[in-house]
């Protein structure tokens, strides 16, 4: 009972009325009124903050005045964010290009096929006549490597040995020698310039055992022929064949190019190997 009296008082005091006048201070006469009560000044209270509040979100969500918030990244910031992203994301692409890269060389260097899901195996040659020799290098890129003996070989055995000199070589590049072999300079290679995007060519029939990009030379591409040969071409501008594709002499390998940081402009970069020693190829190609 006496709670419903409380609630019933508390009712009467929300609807009494009252009169909120303004006076001019030297006339004393009503300059503005206003009939109020207690509910009705809730009311005005509460929507007035409501709007207060949404005028203040769509300042700070709608304006530049967000940026003066602590914490709130500004404009520069927030696009250093997301170029930071986008050479975090090109970074996470090169690596897993890179492992796979050195996976590759580490098969190879193994004597294993690396894998490729795009690769449909060749099996015209039996695998009990491919012989394959194990090194241990620390790099493959290393010129010193190649003054260790390199026999990927795939040949029959008990074959006899070929005079090299009596071989027939097919030019890989027609232009003009601009560095000749010079092995105690240890440049153990010609380079040979052409027309712009001239087409780099097989010396004799080979497999590609390595056909890959490297920081240093660019996009090479190493042929293993038969008597013990590997031929090399490197900064190339693009490759033509990819590792365990059978080329035969004078079939285009590549695109002459200018890649790698070793380059010095648009040349064919080439090398002759016969069991791990390096030949100089003007004496037996004429270029």
């Amino acid at each position: 009972m006496v709670t419903k009296k409380r609630k019933k008082k508390l009712i009467e005091k929300l609807k009494n009325r009252y009169r909120l006048i303004i006076y001019n201070d030297s006339t004393y006469q009503t300059v503005w009124s206003m009939q109020l009560t207690r509910i009705k000044v809730f009311t005005l209270a509460g929507f007035g903050s409501l709007i207060l509040i949404l005028l203040t979100v769509v300042i700070i969500a709608y304006t530049p005045i967000r940026e003066f918030i602590p914490g709130y990244p500004s404009a520069e910031v927030r696009q250093m964010i997301v170029h930071n992203a986008t050479l975090v994301d090109s970074l996470e692409e090169q690596l897993q290009i890179r492992d796979n890269y050195f996976e590759k060389i580490r098969l190879l260097i193994e004597g294993e096929v690396p894998h490729d899901p795009d690769y449909i195996a060749d099996t015209t040659i039996p695998s009990n006549q491919i012989e394959i020799n194990h090194y241990n290098h620390d790099s493959i890129f290393k010129q010193k490597i190649l003054e260790e003996q390199l026999s990927l070989s795939i040949q029959q055995e008990n074959s006899k040995p070929t005079n090299i000199a009596s071989l027939h070589f097919f030019s890989p590049l027609k232009g003009v020698i601009t560095n000749r072999f010079d092995q105690q300079n240890d440049h153990v290679a010609i380079d040979v310039v052409g027309l712009p995007n001239s087409r780099i060519s097989s010396v004799m029939d080979g497999t590609v055992i390595f056909a890959g990009w490297t920081v240093d030379t660019g996009y090479i591409i190493y042929l293993q022929h038969e008597h013990d040969l590997v031929s090399v071409y490197k900064h190339n501008a693009e490759l033509l064949k990819k590792v365990n594709d059978k080329v035969k002499a004078g079939e285009a390998i590549a695109i002459m190019g200018n890649t790698g940081e070793l380059t010095t402009g648009p040349h064919l970069h080439f090398e002759l190997w016969h069991q791990g020693i390096a030949l100089d190829p003007e004496k037996y190609i004429d270029f």
